[in-house]
């Protein structure tokens, strides 16, 4: 049965598609991921087709990134507790980091965040006001101690790859860059077929956990609604949502359900800069304060791809999926030639397989592969006229047309990274 399909032909009730969809149960079932109580709650592994979705979404945003001119740092996952208190995640967010590792006298923690070692890298050179905005990406894995009873699936998990940057620009440079992220990740969900529910502008909320600093979080939430009322996006204002530092623009999605989450974020943070002494040359000559612009365009890859599992039921945009051409020979007389062009796909960059004949017959091959976007069937006819015959996941069948030029048109296809 189909995702999303009702049993007995009817159009499924809201709960129903709910349960059907939802990444926990459709993302075992189609073999993207799984957990092990040996490896622990909060700690899911990516089975293979589970990797190749993870892959092409890291292709993409690195892709995006770099044409956007940043460039890409790895940082470790470790560092000592005093890099966790000059940031303030020690004294505002310690509930949430796991507890310190002791090593040769030392306290040595897993990161809840990437922004304090990239404060770090920045550091470690001098900076001219020529050089900014300096834009600094990794996709990078930290850690949240978070409790077992909120764990589930990809959503809530212990370890975490994150799409994060930092951009370290002039307090004049800030509105662009800011309005630039939010363009990065408008065109980042138009590819991935999703919506946002929401833009909501975060701000402090009465209690203890956020910096002192009035001046610091007038200054940056006004530079945020700047950014908002200029995308020309509607958003809302949401006290107690804001990050201990400074406000922030959250990006919610909702899953089927209607249970809503952040996705991406992007905020302004002057207490950082601030914490850890950074600097610039300016023009002037004397040396200023950089401003330092968080953003995540498609925010922890956990998160993406257990919504992307449940908006598309499986069914992935073509550049996403973890099978993008199913090979189909219709009898094993054209099975070789089927392997062949399996493995012309790949070499093109193609995800490509082939359901050999001893599965089944072509019409429970075809319904196995529902889910492939581009099916190609090699029957005599086509074997003998190096033809391809290709179905669409749609159900609709194309006419056989050579192999080099529907190869071709797959992969400009799934180059262009639409939803189709």
């Amino acid at each position: 049965m189909c995702p999303g399909a009702s049993p007995c032909g009817r159009s499924p009730s809201a709960s129903e598609e709910t349960t059907m969809n939802d990444h926990r149960r459709l993302g075992r079932e189609l073999g993207l991921f799984d957990t092990d109580p040996l490896m622990g709650a909060g700690l899911p592994y990516w089975l293979p087709d589970g990797a190749a979705v993870r892959y092409a979404l890291e292709e993409y945003v690195r892709d995006a990134e770099r044409r956007a001119g940043y460039r890409h740092v790895y940082s470790p996952v470790l560092g000592k507790r005093e890099l966790y208190e000059i940031s303030g995640h020690w004294s505002h967010y310690g509930d949430d980091m796991f507890p310190p590792m002791e090593l040769g006298g030392e306290q040595m923690l897993l990161r809840p965040s990437l922004c304090p070692h990239h404060a770090l890298i920045y550091r470690s050179r001098p900076h001219s006001y020529r050089e900014l905005p300096f834009r600094m990406p990794e996709l990078g894995g930290m850690y949240r101690s978070e409790l077992s009873g909120v764990l589930g699936g990809l959503t809530r998990v212990r370890a975490i790859q994150l799409n994060d940057a930092h951009i370290f620009c002039t307090p004049d440079q800030v509105a662009e860059e800011a309005s630039a992220a939010l363009a990065l990740i408008r065109a980042a969900y138009d590819a991935m077929g999703i919506e946002a529910s929401r833009y909501r502008l975060s701000l402090p909320g009465p209690g203890g956990k956020y910096v002192a600093d009035p001046e610091l979080w007038r200054r940056s939430a006004a530079l945020l609604r700047e950014v908002l009322d200029g995308s020309g996006v509607a958003y809302e204002a949401v006290e107690g949502e804001a990050a201990f530092y400074g406000p922030k623009i959250d990006v919610q999605i909702a899953d089927p359900g209607g249970r809503e989450s952040t996705l991406s974020t992007v905020q302004v943070d002057f207490h950082q800069p601030e914490r850890f002494d950074l600097r610039y040359i300016g023009a002037d000559g004397a040396k200023h304060r950089p401003v330092m612009v968080h953003r995540s365009v498609i925010g922890s890859l956990e998160r993406a791809v257990a919504h992307l599992i449940e908006v598309h039921g499986g069914a992935f945009p073509a550049w996403l999926a973890p099978t993008q051409v199913a090979v189909l020979p219709v009898s094993e007389a054209e099975t070789e030639q089927a392997l062949r062009l399996v493995r012309r796909c790949r070499d093109q960059g193609l995800r490509a397989e082939l359901a050999a004949p001893d599965e089944g017959s072509l019409g429970a091959r075809v319904r196995a592969a529902r889910l492939v976007p581009y099916q190609a069937v090699i029957g005599p006819r086509e074997a003998a006229a190096g033809l391809i015959a290709l179905r669409l996941r749609d159900g609709s069948r194309l006419d056989p047309r050579p192999a080099d030029e529907v190869l071709h048109e797959i992969g400009r296809r799934t180059r262009s990274r639409g939803t189709g």
